[in-house]
């Protein structure tokens, strides 16, 4: 990132003067000086045309004024820096599984389905991050990796927009919850960062799969691994949604269950598990300043030379 600032801005107001000068030569204020020659009668001359050292008669002036600009400008002390930036600590590892199963299309979320509001609410999330690498699964009744953990939001947001549901890429519409965990504590299983973290959202309850989303838990535990389990819908005789299993989950990997109703608390759980997620990562800008008042200091020169020349040549005036 480069900056540019003026070091001393109060030498500008020595553009006061060269402004003054101006408004009083446009108001033509200035005494005319006596004529060397005078003549009885001009009426001779009024035919004449302006040749271009007339019209050009007062770039003198002008070349004088810009020099003054210029070595007022070198006077205020431009300086351009390059920022640095220094990271302290190290940002949080996390994995999203996320259940596409066909329930997932329900439109209880007005006003959009439930993957669909899912996918709206981790697209902000994802945005809101800066320095954690997160990763994404989904799953029904296998498990499938779509990104491995990542600071390319932008990449992983367009991966997150292009999910779809389980029958329209070939997967039975069964839920196989403690297999989506499983990958997901398989990509986070080498990771070195201080905290690794997994958040499971899903509609449903466990009925596929070789593998016990409990079993899967203890294990992400042992691995150091939190994970916070979502589920989406309202629990009851008409719902698959089954709260106790999630809630065992995440009590078992030192993470919280939550239900969401609805779009907004959807929005509302992820914000909390922001909140709760933060890395302790400190930015530090440097910025290594460089004067950059040469270039005018020689554009101030070249402007008086240029205006010296000129008045003792093509614009010489007698005296």
């Amino acid at each position: 990132m480069s900056d540019f600032r003026f070091a001393f801005p109060l030498a500008f107001l020595l553009l006061l003067p060269a402004a003054f000068v101006l408004v009083r030569q446009w108001q033509g204020r200035w005494r005319a000086a006596p004529a060397v020659l005078r003549y009885s009668d001009t009426r001779l001359l009024r035919g004449l045309s302006a040749g271009s050292r007339l019209r050009l008669r007062r770039l003198p002036d002008a070349l004088r004024l810009l020099a003054w600009l210029c070595l007022v400008v070198a006077l205020a002390r431009p300086q351009a820096g390059a920022a640095r930036e220094i990271l302290r600590g190290q940002g949080i590892d996390m994995v999203l599984a996320v259940d596409i199963s066909d329930s997932m299309g329900t439109g209880d979320f007005a006003p959009y389905t439930r993957l669909d509001a899912a996918k709206q609410v981790l697209d902000a999330f994802i945005a809101g991050r800066s320095y954690d690498r997160i990763g994404l699964v989904v799953f029904a009744e296998a498990a499938l990796y779509r990104a491995p953990p990542t600071l390319d939001y932008p990449l992983l947001r367009r991966i997150l927009g292009d999910i779809a549901y389980a029958s329209s890429i070939g997967l039975s519409n069964r839920t196989a919850i403690g297999v989506g965990l499983a990958a997901a504590a398989s990509m986070l299983r080498e990771s070195t960062a201080p905290s690794r973290v997994i958040i499971v959202l899903t509609d449903g309850a466990n009925n596929a799969g070789l593998i016990d989303p409990l079993s899967a838990a203890q294990a992400a535990h042992a691995l150091g691994i939190r994970v916070y389990t979502i589920g989406m819908g309202a629990p009851g005789p008409a719902s698959d949604l089954d709260e106790d299993a999630l809630r065992a989950v995440a009590l078992a990997a030192d993470g919280r269950y939550f239900n969401a109703l609805q779009w907004q608390d959807l929005q509302t759980i992820y914000a909390e598990i922001d909140r709760l997620e933060r890395s302790g990562v400190e930015r530090l800008v440097t910025v290594r300043w460089q004067e950059q008042a040469a270039p005018w200091l020689l554009a101030a020169l070249a402007l008086l030379l240029l205006e010296r020349g000129l008045r003792r040549t093509l614009f010489q005036t007698i005296p």
